[in-house]
């Protein structure tokens, strides 16, 4: 069994900051990627941005320079450093884990069930 859990969504200012974590956890033999997307009301879902083994990381193009993403190995979790938030930023955020389950020969992608970050005017 595999978990992803995201924690660190809330309500922020416009121009504020704010941290999102996600940990992996369970039955874990490797992760080859950890990412965070979002989903505004009515939009579909796009990638934010997202880290791969050995640290290249990918991020939307409209995002960079004010997200960062990081990973901590050692404790299978992903950080997502928002900063000069914008309203627009206003959407669920989830986190993705490519994931090779112990026992499993396979790659499978694992979903958190998303935290909401707002930000206010």
């Amino acid at each position: 069994q595999v978990q992803v859990v995201e924690s660190g969504g809330g309500l922020v200012q416009a121009g504020g900051s704010l941290r999102l974590s996600c940990a992996a956890s369970g039955s874990i033999f490797t992760i080859n990627a950890m990412g965070w997307y979002r989903q505004a009301p009515g939009k579909p879902r796009e990638l934010v941005a997202r880290i791969i083994t050995g640290g290249t990381t990918n991020y939307a193009d409209s995002l960079k320079g004010r997200f960062t993403i990081s990973r901590d190995n050692g404790e299978n979790t992903v950080y997502l450093q928002m900063n000069s938030l914008k309203l627009e930023d206003t959407a669920v955020y989830y986190c993705n884990a490519l994931i090779q389950p112990i026992g499993a020969t396979v790659t499978r992608s694992y979903w958190g069930q998303g935290t909401q970050v707002t930000v206010s005017s």
